[in-house]
């Protein structure tokens, strides 16, 4: 079982009048301007829940999830997806939301309203499964305390146990109160991560290169470069690269998501979910993994919002 932790939210996306995502929706009413805001389930962590269930690979979704009409919501798309919700905290408090703007290439920006709301409350399990092959981080679940020392410490104690660790940042700039503070906490984190991933713009906010992080620990550093295809470094010197997949798209939202859950699938049909076995992967199977994960994301972004493939679709 791969275990995914972290938040589980709403995103408010822009709606044109034929539903789907656009920088040019109409008002909702009253000739205000505002564009129509329709909920859709999100969250980094969530979607890669949803999207490794969609691919049939058995995982579990760790988090604290709110009892509101959106909590129940979040909790019925992951039982539909066939992820495993035992672990799942539920409490009173607000689901967080997402307020999505969706520029004209269909890059999404994010305003987040995360005040007492019930993901970032979340507290670390006694212990963890003795079937858990693999565990993935990331996103807000890693900013907004106290729950992000809860995590921090899951990530910790996976990593003494030899489970395979995949962190994927995700950065949320306005989330941050302090980017020093937290580039310090992020390379802290490198000794217990077994796959890095991010996009070129978390690299570059971040300020490393993959090099640097993988010599403190990961065993591949993969990068996201949008529709110009995904590279990976290995720890044994290793670079490969693929394009993207070429195809109209709606909106990126879960397109990192969708990658996240593609490598983590294909990792673990390799049986390669360890630093060392990642490490050691070479060209054909990198090129094949990394071409999967290619093709998966660019199924979630020709429609609108986090809508991962199921595996027929693949």
């Amino acid at each position: 079982m791969i275990v995914v932790a972290g938040e589980a939210l709403i995103d408010l996306v822009p709606q044109d009048a034929a539903g789907t995502g656009s920088t040019g929706a109409k008002s909702a009413g009253g000739g205000t301007g505002l564009p129509a805001l329709a909920p859709r389930l999100g969250g980094g962590p969530y979607n890669t829940a949803v999207a490794l269930g969609r691919l049939l690979t058995p995982v579990a979704f760790w988090s604290r999830i709110s009892t509101d009409a959106f909590g129940e919501a979040l909790i019925d798309g992951l039982r539909s997806a066939r992820v495993d919700v035992s672990y799942v905290q539920r409490g009173p408090e607000p689901t967080t939301l997402a307020v999505a703007s969706i520029g004209a290439d269909g890059s999404a920006g994010y305003s987040f309203y995360v005040e007492g709301t019930a993901d970032r409350l979340f507290t670390a399990p006694e212990r963890l499964p003795d079937d858990v092959r693999a565990m993935s981080f990331g996103t807000c679940s890693l900013v907004l305390e106290p729950g992000a020392s809860a995590y921090e410490e899951l990530m910790r104690r996976a990593a003494a146990r030899s489970i395979c660790t995949t962190l994927d940042p995700n950065i949320r700039a306005g989330l941050i109160p302090d980017a020093d503070a937290y580039r310090a906490r992020f390379k802290s984190w490198l000794p217990s991560v077994s796959l890095l991933k991010l996009s070129e713009d978390d690299a570059s906010w971040l300020g490393g290169t993959p090099r640097e992080w993988l010599a403190s620990g990961p065993g591949a550093v993969v990068i996201t470069r949008g529709g110009e295809g995904l590279t990976v470094f290995t720890r044994e010197g290793g670079e490969y690269s693929v394009p993207g997949e070429r195809v109209d798209v709606v909106d990126t939202i879960g397109a990192g998501d969708t990658v996240n859950a593609a490598l983590l699938h294909a990792l673990g049909v390799r049986e390669a979910l360890s630093a060392d076995a990642v490490a050691g992967l070479g060209a054909d199977n990198w090129s094949q993994i990394l071409d999967f994960a290619a093709r998966t994301a660019a199924i979630t972004v020709s429609r609108a919002g986090a809508e991962p493939p199921y595996a027929a679709e693949l």
